[in-house]
């Protein structure tokens, strides 16, 4: 289902790197919403890294995300960092 907001992107993104992002994006909203594979979440991370490897433009695409979504990419990567489960499913705030 497509969500009623847009995702935070640069268009100044190859394609391939806006679709590495909307990919995490996804898979962050699915994680809040009905719990998502661990690593596919942290291997879509990785590839976001790719695309927005500093910290601070990261928290820039978190805030915005999280503004538009109410879902924090922090806490969702946060979340499965420190599972051992291989599913994971953040609750909201």
């Amino acid at each position: 289902m497509k969500p009623n907001y847009e995702y935070p992107l640069d268009l100044d993104w190859t394609n391939d790197e806006k679709v590495a992002a909307v990919t995490f994006y996804q898979l962050v909203e699915d994680a809040y919403e009905h719990g998502v594979n661990r690593d596919n979440l942290l291997a879509a991370y990785a590839g976001f890294k790719q695309v927005v490897p500093d910290k601070g433009t990261e928290r820039q695409y978190d805030r915005q995300f999280e503004e538009e979504s109410g879902y924090s990419t922090y806490r969702a990567v946060k979340a499965a960092r420190e599972s051992d489960q291989a599913r994971v499913k953040v609750s909201a705030k």
